[in-house]
């Protein structure tokens, strides 16, 4: 079994959720708001962190035009990598010190707005970043205080890091990906401009939006929260705490959008209204994933992610090859669904229900494979690779990958059954191939 994986019988556990969500200001044409915004908290000279195509842009120059007409002075960092690493997040942290900010805004995706809460970090109370990194793999040192104020502003529909206390880096001293959690990471503000999306490839889209799916289903088949001892004091109530009626009904909501609007906006660059509903599901998404963590696709995501560099996705063409976050994510989805649906089998039947699969007298012992052929239905509908074996693995790497997941013991501990590694080796030869 897992070492920290620790169950208790209904009754025995915690009683109590919390929940911190970061403000939260959506629609389209928010995006011309957010000097206004960065003045209000403010904000006078401003770290702007963005992905340099997205800066080339409308939305990236939208954003630039706001600041600088409300008398922001604004120090661009356009060196954000797809993906970060370590050295990159030195390098942006280097930026953050030299630059005597007072507050910064973020507009890209994942990567981008990470790398603003790592620089933010870093700047503000300085320390090696491995410092900070969650165990076993850094030393999990808390923050010590609050951060400056960071505005996130997505242009993805993907990764909900706009609304969460998480940062994910690959450490190149140890190879594996991993991230560092707290609710002081979390955004004093998240802008989410829908329109933003309506340019993206539909590639991107396609990896985005099953972020958005895997974070939402994540959540939903999360521990409960009960089934977690009660805290000595308060103030050790974890980030992550599962499943909890709050984020329940996000999660759902956000499976349900992401099974109708991901495949029309992936097919359809035109069709406004399934980029921005896709959009909405992510920020739902977020707020869920935000309080109940994910569990085993994410945690075997950072090794697929990891040990190879050899894939280039679609979307990502103009890029080095990596696979990207949400497809290194939902490849492994599938299989790790098969595998934890035994221990909740109801609410594994009602993901797939939302999901859009029909599960009308299906018995509990089915679940795993019901919602697996909905998640692998929709992933052929929309082009992406058929398993792990396409991004360069073999049954030979089987080892070294379930190695690497099993260090991610934050998410694996989140999941609704406890994992061990010869579980990961399983699962992983699972994910090879689906069709």
């Amino acid at each position: 079994m897992s070492a920290n994986a620790v169950f208790l019988a209904p009754g025995e556990g915690e009683t109590v959720f919390s929940v911190s969500a970061s403000p939260i200001k959506f629609g389209a044409g928010a995006l011309r708001e957010l000097g206004a915004d960065a003045q209000s908290l403010g904000m006078r000279r401003v770290g702007f962190f963005v992905d340099p195509h997205v800066l080339a842009s409308e939305p990236g120059q939208a954003a630039l035009a706001s600041l600088r007409a409300a008398g922001v002075d604004v120090g661009v960092y356009d060196a954000a990598r797809c993906e970060p690493d370590s050295d990159s997040f030195e390098r942006a942290a280097a930026f953050a010190r030299e630059g005597n900010f007072d507050g910064f805004v973020s507009l890209g995706g994942g990567s981008v707005m990470d790398t603003a809460k790592a620089a933010n970090l870093l700047a503000t109370h300085p320390d090696e970043l491995i410092a900070y990194v969650n165990a076993p793999i850094g030393r999990a040192k808390p923050i010590p205080g609050r951060l400056k104020p960071h505005i996130a502003c997505p242009t993805t529909c993907g990764t909900g890091s706009e609304t969460t206390g998480i940062t994910i880096v690959d450490v190149k001293s140890v190879g594996l990906k991993t991230g560092i959690a707290s609710p002081l990471l979390k955004p004093t503000l998240a802008i989410v401009d829908p329109t933003t999306t309506e340019s993206l490839p539909a590639g991107v889209v396609a990896a985005s939006g099953f972020d958005v799916l895997s974070h939402a289903v994540e959540s939903y088949t999360a521990r409960p929260y009960t089934s977690r001892p009660r805290p000595a004091h308060p103030s050790q109530r974890p980030a992550y705490q599962g499943s909890t009626p709050y984020n329940d009904i996000g999660s759902l909501a956000a499976i349900r959008l992401g099974g109708k609007y991901l495949a029309r906006a992936v097919r359809d660059p035109a069709d406004r209204e399934a980029r921005h509903q896709l959009m909405f599901a992510s920020t739902l998404a977020g707020l869920a994933f935000g309080s109940a963590g994910v569990h085993v696709p994410h945690a075997m995501s950072y090794s697929v992610a990891t040990l190879r560099h050899e894939y280039t996705a679609a979307g990502y063409e103009e890029r080095e090859p990596m696979v990207p976050h949400g497809i290194a994510v939902v490849i492994n989805a599938p299989a790790a669904f098969r595998f934890t649906a035994g221990a909740s089998p109801a609410r594994h039947l009602e993901a797939a229900a939302a999901l859009g699969a029909d599960v009308a007298g299906a018995a509990p012992g089915e679940a795993g494979e019901i919602l697996a052929r909905a998640f692998i239905a929709l992933m052929r509908e929309t082009g992406l690779p058929p398993g792990i074996a396409a991004l360069g693995y073999s049954e030979a790497d089987v080892p070294a990958l379930a190695e690497g997941a099993f260090a991610q013991q934050r998410p694996l501990v989140m999941a609704p059954r406890a994992v061990t590694r010869a579980d990961l080796e399983g699962i992983y030869r699972d994910a090879m191939r689906y069709w």
